[in-house]
Formats: structure tokens, sequence, C-alpha cells
């Protein structure tokens, strides 16, 4: 009888390339050619050069046309990713479901995604706020959830998110931060706050606030959001910022982060 293939050692040894790709040489060189490759695995040229081949058209990893180097691919992020998400929204859902009762408004689970934020859970108890929200992407630079995920940044990272361009918000006529230098001050506001808020800059008649979950690093790695009409939350914005810090921390805590650990 035909013994299986034992796959474990080919398996490992796949690991061991995706493992070069997200090296440091590789990140600083925005990706390794297949003899780099070979010479930090230790490995021959020929087997790496047909193993990243068949990773390529797995979406694990790809390969730049130009430079003809590879770097990880994005079927192998959004596998990430969505773990990720699976352990964040698991923690996060007792925790938005309390604040949402104690605020009796809407509270969103948001996370950072290329140069926007997407939402990827909501609780409410107004029915006429639940729906259209999770899976929807938003501005960074007139929300409060995404200045708060923004705040792992440097000055220099914003500039190269955005680019040089004269207004970041041109859709929202009456956002604050408009320019790189206003944001990275709403940012810094909101890091000496402990919370981010925002007064109609997004959607007229609507305000909210946003505090940041970090992870067991200490990284921001998502934004506890709570909206509602100005003219009923305009004058507590910052009774509930503090309470949506509070929940935010409950979650961070889950993620294993403990403020000044080490």
């Amino acid at each position: 009888m035909t013994q299986a293939p034992h796959t474990g050692h080919g398996l490992a040894r796949d690991i061991d390339l995706l493992e070069a790709l997200a090296s440091p040489q590789a990140h600083r060189t925005g990706g390794l050619g297949v003899a780099q490759v070979a010479r930090l695995t230790g490995r021959e040229k020929s087997q790496v050069s047909r193993t990243l081949r068949a990773l390529a058209d797995a979406g694990l990893v790809e390969r730049d046309a130009d430079s003809l180097v590879y770097r990880l691919g994005w079927r192998l992020f959004s596998l990430v990713a969505r773990g990720a998400d699976g352990r964040l929204t698991g923690v996060a859902e007792p925790v938005l479901h309390r604040l949402a009762v104690a605020t009796e408004e809407t509270v969103h689970l948001c996370v950072l995604r290329d140069d926007a934020l997407l939402t990827v859970r909501t609780v409410s108890g107004h029915s006429y706020r639940t729906s259209g929200w999770e899976g929807h992407r938003a501005p960074l630079a007139c929300t409060s959830a995404g200045r708060v995920l923004l705040a792992d940044a440097t000055p220099d990272e914003l500039y190269v998110r955005f680019g040089a361009v004269d207004d970041l918000v041109p859709g929202h006529p009456d956002a604050t931060a408009r320019t790189v230098p206003q944001l990275w001050q709403a940012i810094r506001e909101a890091a000496e706050h402990g919370w981010a808020e925002v007064r109609e800059e997004f959607e007229p008649g609507v305000s909210g606030v946003s505090a940041p979950v970090r992870d067991f690093r200490g990284r921001v790695v998502a934004a506890i959001n709570v909206i509602g009409p100005s003219g009923r939350i305009g004058d507590r914005l910052g009774e509930l910022g503090r309470t949506t810090a509070a929940a935010a921390r409950a979650v961070s805590a889950e993620l294993g982060w403990a403020p000044g650990a080490g």
C-alpha cells in the first residue's frame, strides 16, 4: 500500500520562506529576491523559486513585476486580519452591549483599514441606527474613531499615509482637521484626554466620542465609538468620553494590555 506523503516538513519549509519575507531586511528593501530568500533560509535557489511561485499562486506572497522581488501577499494578511478581528470582536462584544445599555446610544467597534476606518461591529438600542454600519468605511481625519486609530502614528507617517494634499476631507465642510498638522494636533489632544470628541464634523447633527483599544504591546488595534444626535449628547461628550475610555480599557485588559507594565 502506498504511504501518504508527509507534508509537515514541507509546510515548515514554506513557513521559513514566509518568515524570511517578514524579516527586517525584507521590510527595509520592500521585498526580497529569490537569491536573498535562498541565502536567508539556507535552501537551494531553484527550490525556493518553485515554492515562491506556488505561494504566489495561492495569494500568500506576491511578486513585483518590475523589481521581481517577493513580499508577503494579500491573502496572508487577510487571514491574519480575520483571525485578529475575530478575537477582538469576541472579547469586545459583551463590553459593547454594556456600553450601549449604559449610554443608551449607538456603539461601534472600528479598526484601521488602509486610508479609512472600518466598522466591524455595531450595538444599539436605537433600531434605526443599527443597520448599514457594519462593514462601513469612513474618513479618518473627521471622525473621533479615526483620530484614535491614528494615535501611534508619527507626523512623518501621517504625511506618508495622506500625501501632500491641501484638504484631507473635501467632502466634509465642517471638519476642523483639514491638513496633516491640524490632524496631528487633534490626535495629540485626544491622546491627552484619553478619548477623542467630534461635533458634527463627519455627519451633520451627529456628535461622538471614541477611545482606543490596545493589545498586549500597548499598540492601538481598535476604537470604541459612541455616537448620537448632537441635541441629545452634545452637552455630555466629556461624560461619554470617560465612560467609553473605561470600556476600551476593559477590552484592552482582556487583550493583555497592562498599563505601566515593564
